[in-house]
């Protein structure tokens, strides 16, 4: 993590997760932030500026943890940076609507640092659930300044920067009895811990008022029909199927005209080469080659990653996620993972780099490995666009509303069968490479927000689709460097990319495919996105990846060089089950730091999908 060199006080901003701290933490630096890992642990952070009365203060924003006592690596990195000293001041951010359970790490934290300010945050969302905060007695009772804020409103956010101020430039003495001291002697961790939460709640039956059954009337509702056993799972696929169909729909246009503008600037980088008298491979390998190849990864990649991530994230910040989680633990727990294996494994729907990092949160190092290791298990955004393809051709019917509901319903089937193969994978490595016990975690159900679209779109687009799709330009330049030249490098007469073919064809027809299919998936290591067109080159012998005008076109093509809808399907299997793309697997040597790992995570889906296509071809062979 970068160190700042700005001289002004700092301000460790710290609270539960879920209490919108990374809203106050925006609403204060407009999003002049940078973010990066602390040293030696692979927590994000992030910190930014902003300027007070023409003071510039540097604000550090910490792990969102519940306890300073240290089970995770989130709970480490905020205790050792309280009591480094490093900040000047300590800015605690809580929930106004649930008070009590903010308390305890409030007091917790009141024992190791000081100055502190207290930001009582959604005094918006508490109104609305007639829940009322005595911020006076609450400030008399901690000893230290309490500040009431609607941070997404922006309301509160001026007294805020004058209590931070005050406390920083002139911090008022430490409250007399409040000595330093976190667990120092054996058993004290647990009794100062177990003594915060009883003053926590003893404070906070002083200074909160509610009428429990209007403060929870809304979440209860909507509990009863999105976590209920009957209805959870359906509300659940429902929903994904939603964002599915949203993506498919959305995702076609804006990538027809993306595709349109990159591969129109062919010509002109072509005709420029040519001015500068390059040679005809210099040519070929540059632009037929390499700035083809990332044209086709942005241009397929970029539109449905621009949709799903921002409906993903809009998800999250209101707070249905962890319900998601909530409905999918017990189906985990039985397969020996962890619960939060399903927010990483819904991650992995957008990206399975994405997945890969998000398995961070996840404190068992056995059980977050597995969740490492069968992410990939999930289709990712690369992937959707060849389903979406072989769905419309081989297996939907009809047109229109009609054809996309039915597409994305088969599309769905696809995702509840990667669904199944991710719990026994995980089953299988909890019984065998990676035995050990289950770990329990709590899980919290945060209040039902209406999400921030602003903050979303910024953090989806810049945080994860762009972050996305850097890695995969970065993998696919060179790669469509080598696919050309497997494409236009000939041996004894025939190009590498025919023999190669020759060579993966016995497999390839074990599997109900052939041996271009194959080499296919290969060269689309570094994108899944250019599978389909790795295939067409191989087929049409054309030296370069090749575009299709339409599905039906497509058809035409696929049917005319032998496939069949038994091909189509084992085609469909190995695309949901593979080895990932070279990002991912980047990605997760850079998690694990193994090599062991990494070969694992490969070999696991590849194999897996293997025995399905060729358990589907045999059953295809004895049917028709």
């Amino acid at each position: 993590m970068a160190v700042s060199t700005n001289p002004g006080p700092v301000i460790a901003l710290a609270g539960n997760p879920n209490v919108g701290k990374s809203t106050v933490f925006n609403a204060l630096t407009n999003l002049r932030q940078h973010t990066g890992n602390w040293p030696g642990k692979t927590v994000a952070t992030a910190r930014g500026t902003y300027t007070y009365h023409g003071q510039t203060y540097d604000l550090v924003d910490l792990p969102g943890t519940y306890s300073l006592r240290p089970g995770s690596a989130e709970e480490e990195v905020t205790r050792d940076y309280l009591l480094s000293g490093e900040a000047d001041v300590t800015l605690v951010v809580a929930d106004a609507t649930c008070l009590e359970r903010n308390l305890a790490l409030v007091l917790q934290i009141l024992e190791i640092a000081w100055p502190v300010v207290l930001c009582v945050n959604l005094l918006d969302e508490a109104a609305k659930k007639h829940i009322e905060v005595d911020l006076a007695l609450l400030q008399q009772r901690l000893g230290c300044p309490v500040v009431g804020a609607a941070a997404r409103g922006g309301r509160g956010l001026d007294a805020l920067r004058q209590a931070l101020e005050d406390a920083a430039l002139h911090p008022q003495p430490r409250p007399e009895g409040t000595a330093p001291c976190l667990g120092g002697c054996a058993g004290c961790g647990e009794r100062r811990a177990a003594a915060a939460m009883a003053q926590a709640a003893e404070i906070a039956r002083e200074a909160v008022t509610l009428d429990d059954e209007k403060a929870h009337r809304r979440d209860r509702a909507l509990d009863r029909l999105l976590t209920s056993k009957a209805t959870g799972i359906p509300a659940m696929l429902l929903l994904l199927a939603g964002v599915l169909w949203l993506t498919m729909v959305g995702a076609n246009v804006p990538s027809e005209l993306l595709s349109k503008l990159l591969m129109g600037w062919q010509e002109p980088l072509r005709g420029a080469l040519q001015a500068a008298n390059a040679p005809w491979w210099l040519e070929g390998a540059l632009v037929d080659g390499m700035y083809r190849t990332v044209a086709w990864v942005v241009s397929v990649m970029l539109p449905p990653m621009a949709i799903f991530f921002p409906l993903f994230t809009l998800l999250e910040d209101a707070g249905y996620l962890p319900r998601v989680a909530f409905n999918l633990d017990h189906f985990f727990q039985r397969s020996g993972a962890h619960g939060r294996q399903s927010l990483t494994m819904c991650m992995g729907l957008g990206c399975n780099a994405c997945g890969v990092m998000g398995c961070r949160i996840i404190q068992s190092p056995r059980e977050r490995l597995i969740a490492i290791l069968t992410n990939s298990f999930m289709p990712c955004n690369g992937r959707l666009p060849t389903l979406i393809a072989l769905i419309s051709m081989f297996f939907v019917t009809g047109s229109g509303l009609w054809g996309s509901v039915t597409a994305a319903a088969a599309l769905m089937g696809a995702i509840v069968l990667a669904v199944a193969m991710t719990l026994w994978s995980s089953r299988l490595l909890a019984a065998t490479v990676l035995k050990g016990e289950s770990s329990s975690f709590s899980l919290e159900l945060p209040p039902y927000r209406a999400p921030q679209v602003g903050q979303v779109l910024v953090r989806s687009i810049f945080d994860r689709t762009l972050f996305v799709l850097g890695r995969a330009v970065a993998v696919a330049a060179p790669a469509g460097l080598l696919i050309w030249l497997a494409a236009n490098v000939d041996i004894g007469g025939q190009s590498i990319l025919l023999r190669l073919a020759g060579v993966l064809q016995p497999l390839g027809t074990l599997m109900g495919l052939d041996g271009f299919i194959l080499l296919a998936f290969l060269l689309g290591f570094p994108a899944n996105e250019i599978v389909v067109p790795c295939i067409l080159m191989g087929y049409l012998s054309t030296g370069a990846l090749t575009d299709y005008e339409s599905l039906a076109q497509l058809h035409s093509l696929l049917a005319a060089n032998g496939w069949t809808t038994a091909t189509a399907l084992c085609a469909l299997l190995f695309t949901l089950f593979h080895f990932p793309c070279g990002t991912t697997c980047f990605t997760i040597w850079r998690e694990t730091r193994s090599v062991k790992w990494t070969a694992l995570a490969i070999a696991l889906p590849t194999a897996v999908g293997i025995c399905l296509c060729i358990a589907v071809h045999c059953i295809c062979a004895l049917v028709w």
